[in-house]
């Protein structure tokens, strides 16, 4: 049976030097060219090539009443009764409290965010997670992600956050104008990108760790000029999501599914609350290729899986078979050595 370590752990949960794929479609001379702002180009797995162009100007609609129709109780999903400051922003928690009218149960705004858990507001019950999920509860964790833990990925072929951010507007053009959830989002390194972009007309940061959301917070706070308007954090369960059902957009999971209990339960709780065309696009790390057919691979990472309470990382078949599984349709990816950007939708 595998065994975590003090010395092992950081080569568990850093992804550094995972090896080469032959199936790479990055080369380290042209990496760099990725990051013209309306030119990336790279190759998918289905050998079709994916574009990011300039896009048209995006009509947002940011009507504060409408936005706060997406959040919901995440016990009966039934949307909420915003009480307290009128304008949906970051600041808007502090003193802001949800009320779920069919549970008659108040869900209250810390200084950060929302706590939209089951157990929000239980004085004596609390519930342990997995061990992939409290390791970045952590303080410590989530200090260091942003400051050295995230830059790693780049030796699994990660391209860095502005680059996939480049790479996966064509897959969002459907959710442009509207509202995306980053799911899993950690210290808020995307969601702040999305809110920047001036693309979406809401963006929710949603974590289960209340340390990563106060990292973001303060993030947010240190930035000139940052969009604090229809912007929110929300600490929530990715496997009951407080969100109506059909109400969103878009949903984004950065370097998260491998870190989730149950994927499937998560996927299907995304599937549940993107309506009809919205976008499930997420990056992860992928294992296959020669390391497939590692004889001992597969209960190895089912022993990781029981020791650390994730699903550790999944082929580029497993990761279509989820999404259908799950009710999305339209599976594509795209690959570069071990990282995976994948994308699927909600049938019209």
């Amino acid at each position: 049976m595998a065994t975590f370590t003090s010395s092992n752990i950081f080569s568990v949960y850093v992804p550094s030097q995972l090896g080469n794929s032959r199936r790479c479609f990055f080369k380290p001379s042209t990496i760099s060219i990725i990051n013209r702002k309306f030119a990336a180009k790279i190759r998918a797995s289905s050998t079709a090539f994916v574009e990011t162009k300039p896009t048209e100007p995006i009509a947002l609609d940011k009507e504060s009443g409408v936005n706060k129709k997406v959040l919901a109780c995440p016990i009966c999903f039934e949307p909420v009764t915003w009480i307290g400051d009128p304008c949906l922003s970051l600041e808007s928690a502090a003193g802001s409290s949800l009320q779920c009218n069919t549970c008659k149960k108040t869900y209250s705004g810390v200084q950060s965010h929302f706590d939209l858990t089951t157990a929000s507001g239980a004085k004596n019950y609390g519930e342990s997670m997995p061990f992939a999920t409290e390791f970045f509860r952590t303080p410590f964790i989530s200090f260091l992600y942003e400051r050295g833990w995230r830059q790693n990925f780049i030796w699994g072929g990660f391209p860095g956050p502005e680059k996939e951010f480049e790479l996966m507007k064509d897959y969002l053009k459907p959710a442009l104008g509207g509202n995306i959830i980053d799911a899993s989002c950690g210290s808020g390194m995307f969601s702040r990108i999305f809110a920047k972009s001036g693309l979406f007309s809401l963006v929710v940061a949603l974590d289960y760790s209340e340390n990563m959301l106060k990292q973001c917070y303060e993030f947010v706070k240190k930035e000139e000029n940052f969009p604090k308007e229809n912007y929110i954090l929300v600490r929530a369960d990715i496997s009951r999501l407080p969100f109506a059902s059909s109400s969103v957009d878009a949903v984004h999971a950065g370097a998260a599914i491998h870190c989730w209990p149950s994927p499937s339960t998560a996927v299907a709780e995304i599937s549940r609350v993107l309506r009809p065309g919205g976008v499930f696009v997420a990056t992860t790390y992928i294992l296959d290729g020669p390391y497939h057919f590692i004889p001992f691979l597969r209960p190895l990472r089912q022993n990781l899986m029981q020791i650390s309470g994730s699903y550790a990382f999944m082929s580029e078949s497993e990761l279509g078979d989820l999404c259908r599984a799950c009710g999305l349709v339209g599976f594509t990816c795209i690959r570069n050595r071990r990282f995976v950007m994948f994308t699927a939708t909600k049938p019209i």
